[in-house]
């Protein structure tokens, strides 16, 4: 009885030490996030195409609230475009965007209305737009200036 005990005790320690023992740390690489090419935008000055990029578009909730989060790059002929149902004032912050952006704000006739322009990575401060805006593109950081684009030129998108 005495070693009947003894064995139950021994094999219930080892039962014991193996459940407890500490697993390897699993390292987990971080995802990428690639661009998906969902449309291209022309941006216009008067009648005349300034620049072509493709798009990605945001057009639901989660997608506008996640815009270009976590992404690592973009590529200077590309571009988020972030479409909503109205037009309204809109305000954009650079939470976990690793990225400087412009973001140009855009009236629902397609006119740029306002910029912010070299927008600060992981920086949470608001964006605003000057005036309600139905669109906004966000475009790397510098790019707007390169392509001198102004208030009152004009986008068009084609969504594939």
């Amino acid at each position: 009885m005495r070693f009947l005990k003894l064995f139950f005790l021994v094999g219930f320690m080892s039962v014991l030490s193996f459940s407890c023992k500490k697993e390897k740390a699993k390292t987990v690489k971080p995802v990428e996030i690639s661009f998906k090419k969902e449309g291209e935008l022309n941006i216009f000055k008067k009648d005349s195409i300034v620049k072509t990029i493709a798009i990605e578009i945001a057009d639901n909730e989660y997608e506008t609230q996640t815009g270009l989060m976590y992404r690592n790059s973009m590529g200077n002929d590309q571009g988020m475009l972030f479409v909503f149902p109205n037009e309204q004032p809109r305000s954009f912050y650079m939470k976990n965007t690793k990225i400087a952006l412009d973001i140009i704000y855009i009236s629902s006739t397609g006119k740029i209305v306002s910029f912010q322009k070299d927008a600060k990575p992981l920086d949470e401060t608001s964006l605003p737009s000057e005036k309600p805006a139905k669109y906004v593109l966000e475009i790397n950081g510098g790019l707007s200036d390169q392509w001198n684009l102004i208030e009152g030129d004009s986008i068009a998108y084609t969504k594939f």
